[in-house]
């Protein structure tokens, strides 16, 4: 799937078939639903899931619990806008 036609999913009813659960994340997230996004990547511990998560808390403003969770994918939290994070976390998984 090309980002552009997943980008374009967000503004539909459901989520596209076959996609990853960061994916599945991400797809919730954009469709302007915070808690299914964080539902779904909540309780996996993988370096993948732990950078939805960070991202996550960072759009929620929890800056202390983004960092925990940007550590634990070993990363460190951006100054990008979260617009740019988000494409730049889905291009990366699509």
């Amino acid at each position: 799937m090309q980002f552009e036609t997943f980008k374009q999913s967000v503004k539909g009813i459901k989520p596209p078939e076959g996609i990853t659960v960061y994916l599945l994340a991400m797809w919730y997230d954009g469709h302007n639903n915070w808690g299914e996004a964080h539902h779904i990547v909540d309780g996996l511990g993988d370096a993948t899931a732990c950078w939805v998560h960070a991202y996550l808390h960072r759009k929620e403003g929890d800056s202390w619990n983004a960092d925990y969770w940007y550590r634990k994918a070993g990363r460190k939290r951006t100054d990008i806008s979260l617009e740019q994070e988000w494409e730049i976390i889905v291009r990366s998984l699509l």
